[in-house]
C-alpha cells in the first residue's frame, strides 16, 4: 500500500481488530507515526514507525503524511513533552488540545511543528534526551507516572500498563525499547544475579508457562517500581516482588536486564 500517517490528537486507541469493543494492545500519542499496512472501510492497520507493533485504528484519528514526509519525521530528533498534561494548539483550525509526557514534538521553527499543511504550537515545558543516562534522573521520571491507574495497552499517566511504563520512562531518557514485556527481555544485557542490578534496571517475571509477563524498574534498598494496579513500589528479592499489602510475593522473578 505504501502509505503513511501521523498521529495529530492527544492518544489514539489501536486495537485488536476492526471494532471498538476490541481489546486496545497499544496507544499512539501524539506525534508518533506510522505506515499502513491494510485498510478497510473506516479502519487502518498500522505499524508503529517507533517501535514495530501493530494494530487497528480508526480511519478518522490520525493525519495522513505523504512518503516524503514520513521518511523526513523518522530521520527528526524529536523533542519531549516534559509535562505531564500539556496543551497544544492546531493553529490550523484555532484549536487547542491536551497532550500527555513523552508525545513527540517535531519542531521545525521555534516551538513550531509544521507537518503537511497543518501548524501546531506547544508552549509549555520540553525534554530533549541527550548525552549519558543519568540513573537519577530516570528514577525521577518513573516517579512522575506514581499512581497512575493500570490500562491495558496505555501509555500515558490518565492509564498505563507495565511495559508501557518502562518504556516511556526509558523514552524519556533517550533509550528505545520495545513495546511488550516479551519483547523487551530480548533488549540489554542479563544481569547473573540481584545484587549486581541498579536502580534504573529493569526486572522481568514469569507465569507458571514461562512466559513473560510482567515488567518493572529496580530501584535502590530492595525495591521496584511498576504498574501493577497502579503504579507503584513494592518490595523486590531474588524471589520477585513481595506486597506487603497482599503479604505475599505476587510475581516471580526471571530475569535482570541493563539496558545502558
Amino acid at each position: 500500500m505504501n502509505s503513511f500517517g501521523y498521529c495529530n490528537l492527544s492518544i489514539v486507541p489501536c486495537r485488536k481488530d476492526t471494532s471498538d469493543r476490541s481489546e486496545m494492545v497499544t496507544q499512539l500519542l501524539f506525534g508518533e507515526y506510522f505506515e499502513v499496512l491494510d485498510e478497510s472501510k473506516t479502519w487502518l492497520h498500522v505499524r508503529s514507525g517507533i517501535d514495530g507493533y501493530e494494530g487497528w485504528i480508526d480511519r478518522k484519528q490520525q493525519l495522513p503524511v505523504s512518503k516524503e514526509t514520513y521518511q523526513s519525521i523518522k530521520k527528526h530528533t524529536p523533542t519531549y513533552v516534559a509535562d505531564i498534561l500539556g496543551v497544544l494548539t492546531d493553529e490550523t483550525d484555532s484549536v487547542s488540545f491536551p497532550v500527555t509526557i513523552g508525545s513527540l514534538l517535531h519542531f521545525t521553527k521555534g516551538k513550531e511543528i509544521h507537518i503537511e499543511k497543518r501548524k501546531y504550537v506547544y508552549q509549555g515545558n520540553v525534554m530533549a534526551p541527550a548525552g549519558k543516562v543519568k540513573r537519577s534522573k530516570l528514577v525521577e521520571d518513573a516517579f512522575t507516572f506514581l499512581n497512575s491507574p493500570y490500562l491495558w495497552g496505555g501509555r500515558t499517566p490518565l492509564g498505563i500498563d507495565c511495559s508501557g511504563f518502562t518504556q516511556m520512562v526509558y523514552r524519556l531518557n533517550g533509550i528505545s525499547l520495545k513495546r511488550d514485556a516479551s519483547q523487551q527481555v530480548e533488549q540489554g544485557t542479563v544481569l547473573n544475579f540481584p545484587e549486581e542490578a541498579e536502580a534504573g534496571d529493569l526486572a522481568f517475571f514469569d507465569n507458571e508457562e514461562g512466559a513473560i509477563t510482567h515488567v518493572g524498574i529496580v530501584l535502590e534498598k530492595g525495591q521496584i517500581i511498576h504498574a501493577s494496579g497502579k503504579v507503584h513500589v513494592d518490595k523486590f528479592d531474588h524471589l520477585g516482588i513481595y506486597s506487603e499489602t497482599q503479604k505475599r510475593y505476587t510475581h516471580t522473578l526471571r530475569v535482570l536486564k541493563k539496558m545502558f
